[in-house]
């Protein structure tokens, strides 16, 4: 009987963070092409903030025990299910602009919000845990652009659909086409990921020889989790690093004209891959320098882009309010008063991939266990969409522009503090302490067939 082997590039940990990039670049992606558009692609910013708040609210909810989840069921059925909410999320969208059903946004948003965390759980997981520990800042690197590259994309579309239409307020229905095709391909893409038992490293190891754990030794880890003090210093930058979309989708919306939006939405996202790339392999996985150095290094690099952009960012706030927002003052990108602003957005989000980088990069370095890097992944994320949710809710009462902005950019300021707490904690590796199970050399599908082999801890010369 004919048996499928799988290649032995299709097991390397670049392989399968590559594949889940792709995964997330056709769902997640083509969701927040939707969402930087302004208003989640919607022209009733009050049901957008709602419908965003609840989204965020779950996935936080959901976050605290998605890790466990995606420890139980594995990152294949974790992933998959992580991906059908953003299918009808962006279907909803759809729904309402032709059907005015403001009802099954708002549903829509409840189950992406639970599917969310899944997804994000298996990702993390992944991404963090798969590679090598002196390759894990590129590891984001290659995953972050990958999946801002469908953000890029789908905005690129929605920009090319709606440039001589600058007038109108809603995303067109080509639009949502677009993106729901690229959604199935990316659910369907999530079939093909494998379990961590199955990925091999480049130095011979197996990520992990358990493909799944038990129900007991989730509940006891989530319970070690939230004692760690480690985490808990972490939670601020968790807490802060999603919370600036929603000032920034209400500022977006209400100053520019939909093709200009759109636009800021390609910068973004733009600004969002140059960020992740040069964080990644310039800063991050810096060859000559100790672990922990390079950790300083980021969180400097980090701590002084955050700082210089949201300064410029208040100084241009502070020129407007929302009373002197209106359908008659919104910025075109042909007028003299958009210079600068295209610009703003894309350090906007250059800003943010440096975040994000810096917080997966700490985590990665504190285990190298898919196990637990899940469930760091899924508390990061849950305190990530608690802040995000707050934020809408925030927007949504129509607070000021002002009073938003600044809790947006001051409590990445305050986390930098604590996760250099962190950073002191940080060995030079953590191979020593955690298990090192070997393929057998003898044959490169011998894993198929479960042959490994226990050879102690990794050499040095590994690291």
């Amino acid at each position: 009987m004919f048996e499928f082997k799988v290649p032995v590039w299709y097991t390397s940990p670049t392989a399968q963070v590559v594949l889940v990039g792709f995964t997330c670049f056709a769902t997640a992606g083509m969701f927040s092409a939707v969402s930087n558009l302004g208003a989640g692609g919607l022209s009733d910013i009050t049901l957008s903030d709602t419908s965003q708040g609840v989204l965020y609210g779950l996935f936080a909810v959901t976050g605290l025990v998605s890790g466990g989840i995606n420890n139980l069921l594995g990152p294949r059925l974790t992933l998959f299910l992580g991906t059908l909410g953003y299918a009808v999320y962006v279907g909803s969208l759809w729904c309402y602009q032709t059907q005015r059903a403001g009802w099954f946004v708002i549903f829509a948003g409840a189950l992406e919000g639970i599917s969310a965390a899944l997804l994000w759980s298996a990702q993390g997981s992944i991404m963090m845990s798969y590679p090598l520990e002196k390759d894990k800042g590129k590891a984001f690197s290659i995953f972050f652009a990958i999946f801002q590259f469908g953000s890029l994309l789908g905005s690129i579309i929605a920009l090319a659909i709606n440039i001589e239409s600058g007038q109108l307020s809603a995303v067109s229905n080509s639009t949502y086409i677009a993106f729901l095709v690229i959604i199935f391909i990316g659910v369907a893409s999530s079939f093909l990921v494998l379990p961590p038992h199955k990925v091999i490293r480049s130095d011979g190891t197996l990520v992990k020889l358990k493909a799944s754990t038990k129900l007991h030794e989730e509940v006891l880890g989530v319970l070690r989790l939230l004692m760690d003090w480690r985490m808990l210093a972490l939670v601020p930058m968790f807490f802060a690093s999603n919370y600036f979309y929603a000032y920034q989708s209400a500022v977006n919306t209400a100053r520019f004209d939909s093709a200009t939006r759109a636009l800021n939405a390609t910068l973004e996202s733009a600004g969002s891959i140059v960020g992740a790339l040069l964080i990644g392999y310039f800063c991050l996985d810096f060859k000559g320098l100790r672990r922990r150095t390079r950790g300083y290094l980021g969180l400097a690099t980090v701590a002084i882009v955050v700082a210089v952009v949201w300064s410029v960012g208040l100084a241009w706030q502070v020129t407007f309010t929302r009373a002197d927002l209106n359908d008659a003052n919104r910025i075109n990108y042909h007028d003299d008063n958009y210079k600068g602003k295209g610009a703003l957005f894309f350090f906007y989000f250059f800003s943010y991939a440096c975040y994000q980088a810096l917080a997966y990069w700490i985590m990665s370095a504190l285990s190298n266990d898919p196990f637990t890097l899940a469930r760091y992944a899924g508390l990061y994320k849950a305190v990530q969409s608690a802040g995000a949710a707050g934020a809408f809710g925030m927007d949504a009462v129509g607070t000021p522009l002002l009073n938003e902005q600044l809790a947006s950019g001051i409590p990445m300021l305050v986390s930098f503090p604590l996760a250099w707490l962190v950073l002191r904690t940080v060995k030079e590796t953590n191979y020593g302490d955690e298990e090192a199970v070997y393929v057998d050399n003898k044959s490169a599908d011998s894993l198929e067939k479960g042959s490994v082999e226990d050879r102690g801890n990794v050499p040095a010369s590994h690291l």
